[in-house]
This record gives structure tokens, C-alpha cells and sequence, in this order.
């Protein structure tokens, strides 16, 4: 399985709360850099999760018009910053195994996706992901490494 572990696009801060906070001009932008980089490695990917954060789902939203549609995407709520990332993990892992899915998008937050990333790569100090930054996994029975990281400044 690819895992790709996405950050949300940079987001302001004039909102109610964390979770209302929407992604600003450049945030779109990286993200859409991202998405085109994403778009010459991957065709399509078969299963999609997101926070329910407004800046996860709106770079999901950008991101999404740059790919066909997943056979299958879900907003999770154990995404969000504070989730525990061996919950995180093993709902991603469920969620795979349930459809199938060879090529998973994941959009989320810090500090969760670099605790993921320990979680999941055993041996791995949890690394920082910048806003609009993927990292990719792979995943095969028990082993699981990290094969690259990127963020919109190290592409272009």
C-alpha cells in the first residue's frame, strides 16, 4: 500500500476556533503545487480520509479537483491534532484493508501526521511536516518505510 500524509494548506487564524480556520490564498496555492506534483507520481488514489477540520477539508477539496474521484473518501474524526496517533493508525490501516486500497490519501494536521509517521515506521523520530508537505509510505505486511517527504518549496 502507498500512504500519502498530507498537512493541510497554510491557514489563517481569524476564526471562532482551531477547527474553523480557513486555508489563506497561499495555502490554495501550495496545495495546488502539491497536488500537481502528486498528480505525476499517482493517477488516482482508492481511498481518501480527512480531518473534519474546515483547512483539512478544503485542501481536500482543492486537491480533489486535480484527481479523479476515490472509489471511496471519509471525513474521520480521529484526525484531528490531538487524535492518538495508534488510533489514527489503526483506522487508516482498517479503512484500507476494508476497500481495498492500494493508493490512500490522507489529509491532516501536525502534530498528529509526524507521530503517525513514528507510529507507523518503526525506528523513526516523528518528523515535521509543512503546511501543504506529503510524505509517502509504504506498506507491505508489517513493514512500512518512508520512501520520500516533500512540502511546496522542495519541488519547485
Amino acid at each position: 500500500m502507498q500512504l500519502f500524509l498530507m498537512r493541510h494548506g497554510e491557514a489563517g487564524y481569524q476564526a471562532q476556533s482551531d477547527r474553523d480556520r480557513t486555508l489563506t490564498d497561499t495555502g490554495r496555492y501550495h496545495t495546488r503545487l502539491m497536488s500537481n506534483f502528486l498528480n505525476r507520481l499517482v493517477t488516482d488514489f482508492d481511498l481518501v480520509l480527512v480531518s473534519p477540520y474546515l483547512r483539512a477539508q478544503q485542501t481536500w477539496q482543492e486537491v480533489a479537483t486535480h484527481f479523479p474521484e476515490p472509489r471511496k473518501w471519509v471525513t474521520a474524526d480521529d484526525l484531528v491534532p490531538s487524535a492518538d496517533p495508534a488510533t489514527a493508525a489503526s483506522l487508516i490501516l482498517a479503512y484500507a484493508e476494508q476497500y481495498k486500497a492500494d493508493k490512500v490519501l490522507v489529509i491532516s494536521h501536525m502534530p498528529l501526521l509526524g507521530y503517525l509517521v513514528s507510529e507507523l515506521v518503526a525506528g523513526t523520530e516523528p518528523p515535521l511536516f509543512a503546511t501543504s508537505g506529503v510524505c509517502l509510505l509504504d506498506k507491505h505486511a508489517e513493514q512500512c518505510h518512508q520512501v520520500w517527504m516533500h512540502n511546496p518549496h522542495t519541488i519547485s
